[in-house]
């Protein structure tokens, strides 16, 4: 038994060793550099060698495949299939005019006029706009995250060996490292902004305030491993205004406040969440909301006028879409964060989903289920762009103000622009949409009978 003490001795130094030496580490080369907002490049050397893994890894997975007469399997991708922008009227007269001899203005219902409507709804089935947005997208290479992917079959020991030390690599060691970098910056976001919260009003105030921010919401972007690529700085949201842009993760806040100062606007929640929304309030103006009043949207507008209306508060962020989309495409703006009169800064977010999918599937993940994603992918990899400041035109409206800014994003982007309701994801099409339909083709009739009456 005693001659077991100066075993066990020797392996609590050398534990004792191996944590300081690793908290060392993490402090010089992660934590500190984020506290300034800093990088020694470690994370895109990472991404670079990542890129040249996973080509060797296709080519290897695409001359197996061929030497073993194995169909290469393509994905069905996300894409839409691309549309002429053509009017119902304009549509259905082009199917007279190739199936009928009658006048193309003609006031009776022709029985062609049916194969429009059974046309647009096999397309509607085989190009779902709405239910493609909500699903991942495979990619056609195999990014080593799973074994997923249709081509992947067992092609050679090396190729499955480093699909292990992938699943050793994520689990064991980047798991671990993120966990740390992520209590570290909400514990280091909930005591700073409580203490900051004591001090009096002012520029110190303030000032303290941005850099708590800015410092844990650095730290919680090393924690995801995100190599951000922020483009067109000189855009960045100002104080009065409200920042605007598409939604894909929830982690779209930690993106954009990393590089920005901004006011959150949300729900108050209970648990781990309201600890932090409680702190964070005390240090800054953010806007939260009961449950029973977010369902008030005049108070919810009055209150976001108020903020805006004092030119020395900061930017509010917004998701106008009000759900998750899976940044291939930018749906529908709710027209609240457009009526109340404010400049809006337009912000465009394009994850690369080469490194990690970022997409949050709220109605098949839950929120601990997603982080653990999160964190045992390879990176989180995107690009921000900050559009020119918007402003509402005399002649326009809250929605097409609306449609206007997320037309901007969505080209910016790159992603697909849809009118659709991102509420579709839980919700059925609306009646008053179908309605609008039977409108339309009965004006057309309607509106042909009142002009041969005039003539």
């Amino acid at each position: 038994m005693f001659l077991l003490l100066p075993f066990d001795s020797l392996v609590v130094n050398l534990l004792g060793i191996s944590i300081t030496v690793l908290f060392t580490l993490l402090l010089v080369f992660i934590i500190v550099p984020a506290i300034f907002g800093v990088s020694f490049g470690i994370r895109k050397v990472y991404m670079k060698t990542l890129l040249k893994i996973f080509q060797w890894a296709t080519l290897r997975i695409e001359r197996g495949a061929k030497e073993k007469n194995h169909p290469l399997y393509k994905p069905y991708v996300n894409g839409i299939i691309a549309k002429e922008p053509t009017s119902l009227e304009e549509e259905i007269k082009e199917l007279r005019r190739s199936g009928s001899g009658k006048a193309l203005d003609a006031p009776e219902f022709e029985l062609s006029d049916i194969f429009y409507f059974c046309r647009k709804g096999i397309e509607t089935i085989m190009d779902d706009e709405v239910t493609k947005r909500f699903s991942a997208e495979e990619l056609e290479s195999w990014n080593l995250l799973s074994r997923t992917n249709y081509n992947f079959q067992y092609i050679s020991l090396r190729l499955t060996v480093l699909w292990g030390l992938g699943v050793l690599i994520r689990y064991c060691f980047l798991l671990p490292l993120r966990i740390a970098l992520a209590f570290t910056g909400i514990s280091l976001l909930v005591t700073g902004t409580t203490v900051v919260g004591y001090l009096p009003n002012g520029r110190c105030k303030d000032f303290l305030s941005k850099h708590v921010h800015l410092m844990c919401y650095r730290i919680c972007v090393r924690a995801l491993t995100a190599i951000i690529t922020y483009h067109d700085r000189e855009n960045r949201p100002r104080n009065g205004g409200i920042c605007v842009a598409n939604h894909t993760s929830p982690i779209d806040v930690i993106i954009l406040a990393s590089d920005g100062y901004y006011a959150m606007v949300g729900q108050i929640h209970g648990g781990l969440m309201g600890v932090i929304q409680r702190a964070m309030v005390k240090a800054c103006p953010h806007v939260w909301f009961e449950r029973s009043e977010v369902k008030d949207r005049h108070l919810v507008a009055r209150r976001l006028t108020e903020h805006v209306q004092d030119k020395s508060k900061l930017p509010i962020l917004i998701f106008p879409e009000g759900t998750c989309i899976n940044n291939t495409s930018v749906m529908m703006f709710k027209k609240g964060s457009f009526e109340i009169g404010a400049t809006v800064y337009p912000v465009a977010i394009k994850y690369d989903p080469q490194f990690g999918d970022a997409f949050w599937n709220s109605s098949k993940y839950g929120m601990v289920t997603y982080l653990l994603r999160m964190m045992t992918s390879w990176a989180i990899v995107c690009s921000v762009w900050y559009l020119p400041p918007m402003t509402r035109q005399p002649e326009e409206d809250a929605v097409q103000f609306a449609n206007r800014v997320k037309s901007a994003i969505a080209r910016q982007g790159g992603l697909v622009d849809l009118l659709w309701d991102g509420g579709l994801k839980r919700e059925k099409v609306k009646d008053a949409f179908k309605e609008e339909q039977q409108k339309l083709y009965s004006k057309m009739i309607v509106g042909s009978h009142e002009d041969r009456s005039r003539s």
